[in-house]
């Protein structure tokens, strides 16, 4: 296991005690929907969402609680395999692997346990506003992130070489 992109299994499973703490604290402690100001620009409005990104497919009936939670389990899964065929050596990319199965995870924990994933943190200027997103969503995008950046760097941590 400590050959692999496995080693990096703890920070998966930091990211989701991260993301559902925060999660249980900011239920305990908000209202849904009324927002509360953290620093200019930035909120935690408290939000449910039956779908996935950007609330797509948030549709009434809640019939997508299942497939989604099963399709979450299938990514986790392909995740896993994953991490245990990267060597340990790219520890870049481990790392961004495990952030992204933590984010995955964190979120499928909602989606189980309340049928719909917990958001609260809310970016805005003016009156535009960015989704309204959670730990596991930030957790998955900088994992994507540092994924593009292992790629930039060619996959060793040194940069491309222009031939």
């Amino acid at each position: 296991m400590m050959r692999t992109g496995l080693r990096w299994l703890w920070l998966t499973v930091l990211v989701v005690v991260l993301d559902q703490v925060s999660k249980l604290l900011l239920i305990e402690q908000l209202q849904p929907f009324q927002p509360v100001r953290v620093l200019p620009s930035l909120n935690f409005l408290l939000t449910y969402n039956t779908g996935v990104s950007f609330s797509f497919l948030q549709l009434p009936g809640g019939w997508q609680r299942w497939p989604l939670a099963i399709f979450a389990i299938v990514i986790a899964a392909v995740l896993i395999g994953w991490l245990a065929r990267i060597p340990a050596a790219r520890r870049l990319l481990g790392a961004a692997v495990a952030i992204i199965l933590g984010g995955a995870v964190g979120n499928l924990i909602d989606r189980i346990l309340r049928g719909q994933v917990t958001d609260f943190i809310q970016f805005y200027v003016g009156d535009w506003s960015f989704a309204i997103f959670n730990i596991a969503d930030a957790a998955i995008t900088v994992g994507v992130a540092l994924i593009l950046l292992d790629n930039l760097l060619g996959g060793d941590g040194r940069s491309r070489q222009s031939a």
